[in-house]
């Protein structure tokens, strides 16, 4: 009973994933006034990040995320020294949803910025501007203020200390739990710039929330995680190291008692014991590590290039140029320690040996699985994948030992696991070019730019086909020339995956590899053209072409550095029936949250109670965003018919594109009624 509550606990947990809130609050920031001297002072920006998150820091490249920067509206009787400083333990590393260097903060940014004291009474008033990311979703560029007042010498400047700390305190909306209560209580009087447009900008909360709209959605990534653990378990199984090993062991279990219980109870041991052997080396990593080291390392260039050398070592290997294998002597003394105990001890034990001698099959296996799941970030990851792959690997020496029935029809080992051990090694091969691109993009060498990269790969997967088909040989293949049907079979889909790569080469999306490939814009050639642009890029004249043409809306909140914004519109846009319904039947409005041009003038509205400067119309298409639809996170694609009212739920970064033609089809049909 407690072992099937143990079970039962562990899967529940796996399925409650963390819930992110979409109107997403991911830093808390504070500034604080620091005198130095009589006429020197600093304006101090302290950041609260959540996990997962990064601020930015200052300066960075044009084309990649949002600098932070400090902005004055007015100064009097001070001036700055030098520019907004970053301090604290700022990470400089490649960014492979960006493609590029840059440096940002996790957990804490702080940003200082020096004040010259003139004399006499001062009055600074101005804002922190920055960006934020996750691996899914970008921040639009967000305002910190700030106002400062006091004297610059004596008593005068102490006493007013106190009344400057009233404004220190700034921070975004705290309240994520009551989200939509947060919304309509940004929802105040539009000002004279915004008058006429007021229902346009009622705020559709409760509207979108009759359609099914959920406050938050779930991350997969924990169960991709298990999955992808539990695939290689079962590839790991048919390795010439685990499935010979199989019958061998649960005939020894039913044999070496005439209780047929206890046999089927030890077998149930021995499987339970792969499953702690292969968590607790998950944990270890990550204790060994920690978990933000992982995410560092999967993203620093360097690393990026030891992966790659650690896969082609592996691939290299599962061709038959030598074994990856533990010292002997280790397998051996756990070995003679197994015979030597009884009881359960042993049962470990033996499991344990098996772990030793099979890890030149499942090693690389493994090792590929760590490096994947290291992207995550995430604590507990490593032992989610291990999970997965010690259930596949444990599972079978149950089952057996339950059905011994299930032996004689087990497939007899042969060159067939070989097969499978070449198949994975030309997989980690196309894998390692992966990591390859991330380093290439770190050092701008430009020698694996997509066009390189989709050769390499129609290589690859022209050379496995040709090997399925028994035209190629390594050293450990047998000399049948006979080709079975399912090897047939696989080798047809590998060549018809290259062919379909061909098209690539001169500048076809190629959704299915979207996510590997380098990013179009290091595609040299490009001949593709095919791209649906937005008829409008401002929300009140977008809205009244589509009330005179009688036409349901599409808004696209989006930005210049989102990255997944422009993986949307090369992987679904492009679709021809997505295409033809956003350019025909509806009126595409696109809306850049981070366009810093400047408004004619600043508009002062009120959120959350606190008096709020929209000085860009990036900032004006943010609280747009927040306000009518409380949402902050882009990709971000709503429809509305011509009062401003929703047609659907909204659509956030999904590259299904049966769901998107759903998700027009749905706002077409209700448009209509």
């Amino acid at each position: 009973m407690n072992k099937r509550f143990l079970l039962t606990w562990l899967l529940m947990a796996i399925l409650c994933l963390p819930v992110l809130a979409q109107m997403q609050d991911p830093v808390q920031f504070k500034t604080e006034w620091k005198a130095i001297s009589d006429n020197e002072a600093e304006i101090v920006f302290t950041g609260t990040i959540e996990r997962g998150w990064h601020v930015y820091s200052t300066d960075l490249e044009e084309g990649g995320p949002t600098s932070a920067t400090f902005n004055i509206d007015q100064i009097k009787g001070a001036e700055l020294v030098g520019k907004l400083t970053p301090k604290g333990n700022e990470l400089d590393m490649m960014d492979p949803v960006f493609g590029m260097q840059v440096r940002f903060f996790e957990g804490t940014a702080v940003f200082v910025q020096k004040i010259k004291l003139t004399g006499g009474d001062y009055n600074i008033t101005g804002y922190l501007n920055y960006g934020a990311c996750d691996d899914q979703n970008c921040m639009p560029p967000t305002n910190v203020e700030f106002t400062f007042k006091g004297k610059a010498a004596g008593s005068a400047k102490q006493a007013a200390a106190p009344a400057s700390q009233e404004t220190t305190e700034v921070t975004q909306a705290t309240d994520t739990e009551n989200a939509n209560d947060t919304v309509q209580a940004a929802a105040t009087t539009a000002p004279a710039q915004l008058d006429g447009t007021t229902d346009y900008w009622k705020p559709v909360v409760n509207e979108l929330s009759n359609f099914g709209e959920q406050a938050g959605e779930e991350s997969h990534s924990w169960i991709y995680i298990f999955f992808t653990g539990l695939l290689g378990g079962l590839l790991a199984l048919f390795t010439p190291c685990v499935w010979p090993i199989i019958p061998m062991t649960v005939s020894f279990f039913l044999k070496r008692t005439k209780d047929k219980k206890k046999g089927i109870r030890d077998a149930w041991t021995y499987g339970a014991s792969i499953v702690v052997i292969y968590v607790t080396l998950g944990l270890a990593i990550t204790l060994i590590f920690g978990a933000s080291a992982l995410n560092a390392l999967s993203t620093n260039a360097i690393f990026n290039i030891l992966f790659c050398l650690m896969l082609i070592v592996f691939a290299a290997s599962f061709f038959g140029a030598f074994e990856i294998t533990l010292p002997s002597k280790w397998s051996n003394a756990v070995d003679s320690k197994a015979e030597q105990t009884t009881g359960l001890l042993s049962i470990f034990l033996m499991a344990f040996t098996l772990s030793l001698v099979s890890f030149s099959c499942t090693g690389p296996i493994i090792g590929f699985l760590l490096v994947e799941v290291s992207t995550t970030g995430s604590v507990i990851a490593p032992a989610i994948g291990m999970l997965g792959f010690a259930i596949a690997l444990a599972l079978p020496f149950t089952l057996f030992a339950l059905f011994p029935s299930w032996l004689k029809s087990m497939p007899k080992s042969g060159g067939w696991m070989n097969v499978i051990k070449v198949v994975l090694g030309f997989l980690e091969l196309a894998f390692a070019l992966k990591f390859l691109s991330v380093a290439d993009l770190a050092y701008g060498w430009r020698i694996l730019d997509r066009e390189t990269f989709l050769a390499l790969w129609i290589v690859i997967f022209g050379l496995l086909g040709m090997y399925l088909l028994g035209k190629i040989k390594f050293p450990h293949d047998d000399d049948d020339t006979k080709v079975s049907v399912p090897r047939f079979f696989m080798a047809l889909i590998s060549l018809a995956f290259a062919i379909y790569m061909i098209p690539g080469l001169w500048g076809a999306p190629l959704k299915a590899v979207s996510a590997f490939a380098p990013p179009m814009q290091t595609q040299d050639f490009n001949l593709y053209k095919n791209e649906v642009h937005a008829k409008f890029n401002d929300f009140d004249a977008g809205m009244e072409y589509a009330r005179q043409q009688g036409k349901p809306v599409m808004v696209d909140f989006t930005g210049y550095g989102c990255v997944n914004c422009r993986k949307m519109e090369l992987a679904v846009w492009t679709d021809q029936k997505v295409s033809q319904m956003l350019n025909d039947d509806y009126v595409l409005i696109t809306l850049f949250v981070d366009d810093k041009t400047k408004l004619p003038e600043p508009i002062k509205i009120t959120e959350n109670g606190t008096e709020r400067t929209l000085r860009t119309i990036g900032d004006k298409w943010s609280y747009l965003q927040r306000s009518k639809f409380g949402a902050n996170a882009q990709p971000f694609y709503v429809l509305l018919d011509n009062e401003g009212m929703p047609l659907n739920k909204s659509y956030s970064y999904d590259e299904d594109i049966q769901k998107y033609v759903e998700f027009l089809g749905t706002g077409l049909k209700n448009y209509k009624k």
